[in-house]
């Protein structure tokens, strides 16, 4: 049974429970969120290390990050560094991207290293390996590929099954027309051959294999918008209306599946953006890549992500891919992944608060208090990021003061003290 499948017919299992627990919600209540399809569990159970972790909207905000090896750079070593930086960080998720070196031994060595859950996207192996010898029986490789993955232990996996013949000639009027690759990969494929996307035209064949696995789909927007201008537009909404199609479909055959959404979206367009998905999706928990508030941000990509991604999950978006300073430029660098986790982190964290979330609100209410005190330790160990403020503090012109240097002698908390203390 994959949990959907158990959550329909009244079961609560153990990952259930576990999930439960950490979210502070009933068990019973998160089974019908779950069988509602409002709330998935990725846990593929041949992901031996993996723990379970809940995405949907009644839960928190969820952080996923992206590492993986690029054409110019292999090293495994170094993405086990990434993930084990993620990891500590408090990220949930992480998605294995790489594109060069050998594929299935570096993403074993991923979901063996990975305690959170790890997601891929296999159309790019697909790519990698058989790019100058595709032709229309490539379906034949992609579900072999999906079951590879699968088999290893992939809890989810982004699929552009969305992007169809009929929205071909959308892209046409965009300034940046596709920049999904795998999208690209797949509109090339279909123009070549004059055939329908594979992975639309066998989808039921990919619903059997993710329900072998219990793999999540992660329903991929291959036309997603990738400048201001081209958000919203006709592209985009064929895309989704399609995803909404396979989101029922994917349900009725028991597979648990999210969206994945825009993409460079202005700040005006956001709440249309998630209202549209929910509406069309039937609920089902909204992932999205920043969403980026302005294009002319390079270098700091990572906090205009941030602010689209706050506006997002407060409107109800569940799961935020981390945007880097990186992007656009570069493969990110260790510390690249460290900013662009910490900023995701913000984001989340600032709309699980609004949203209500008591562990949320808690967390801050204990920090301020520390804060109160003058606990730096405390306030070290409690911080989002540890290292930059102990960094920060250590830096200080008078780091042994019990006050920061902002303010010295007139630091607002001293003087209310000492106030407080003669008026007593």
């Amino acid at each position: 049974m994959t949990q959907l499948e158990a959550a329909q017919t009244g079961i609560i299992t153990d990952e259930m429970r576990i999930v439960a627990d950490d979210e502070n919600v009933d068990p019973e209540e998160l089974r019908r969120w779950v069988a509602a399809g409002r709330a998935v569990i990725p846990f593929n159970k041949n992901h031996i290390n993996g723990y379970p972790y809940g995405i949907g909207e009644p839960l928190r905000v969820k952080i996923n990050a992206n590492i993986g090896t690029s054409p110019d750079n292999v090293s495994l070593e170094h993405e086990l560094i990434k993930l084990e930086t993620v990891e500590q960080l408090g990220a949930e998720s992480i998605m294995d991207l790489s594109t060069s070196g050998d594929l299935d031994m570096i993403r074993q060595e991923i979901i063996k290293h990975a305690k959170i859950m790890v997601g891929t996207v296999p159309i790019y192996q697909v790519m990698k390996e058989h790019y100058e010898e595709s032709r229309p029986e490539t379906i034949d490789t992609i579900l072999e590929t999906i079951d590879t993955h699968g088999r290893q232990g992939v809890d989810f996996i982004t699929v552009h099954c969305g992007i169809t013949r009929e929205a071909l000639p959308l892209v046409e009027k965009r300034v940046m027309q596709i920049v999904s690759r795998g999208g690209s990969f797949l509109a090339g494929w279909m123009q070549r051959y004059n055939r329908e996307n594979p992975l639309y035209e066998y989808f039921d064949d990919l619903l059997t294999i993710a329900g072998k696995y219990d793999m999540t789909l992660s329903l991929g927007d291959g036309l997603r918008p990738g400048a201001i201008a081209d958000a919203t537009d006709e592209a985009q909404l064929h895309e989704l209306r399609i995803l909404g199609e396979l989101t029922d479909r994917s349900r009725r055959a028991g597979v648990q599946v999210m969206v994945e959404g825009p993409g460079h979206v202005p700040i005006d367009q956001i709440k249309k953006n998630v209202e549209l998905q929910k509406e069309i999706c039937g609920n089902a928990p909204f992932y999205v890549l920043g969403p980026l508030t302005t294009d002319v941000a390079p270098g700091y990509d990572h906090i205009s992500g941030a602010i689209g991604g706050a506006m997002a999950a407060w409107y109800g978006a569940a799961f935020l891919c981390y945007v880097t300073p990186a992007e656009h430029l570069r493969l990110p660098s260790m510390e690249d992944v460290r900013e662009g986790v910490i900023a995701s982190k913000i984001a989340a964290h600032s709309a699980d608060i609004a949203k209500g979330n008591i562990k949320a609100q808690d967390w801050d209410r204990r920090f301020s208090e520390a804060r109160f005190h003058f606990d730096w330790k405390k306030m070290f160990r409690m911080a989002i990021d540890e290292r930059k403020p102990r960094e920060y503090r250590r830096k200080s012109t008078h780091p042994g003061s019990q006050e920061c240097s902002m303010c010295g002698e007139y630091c607002a908390l001293k003087l209310r003290k000492k106030h407080k203390s003669v008026d007593m």
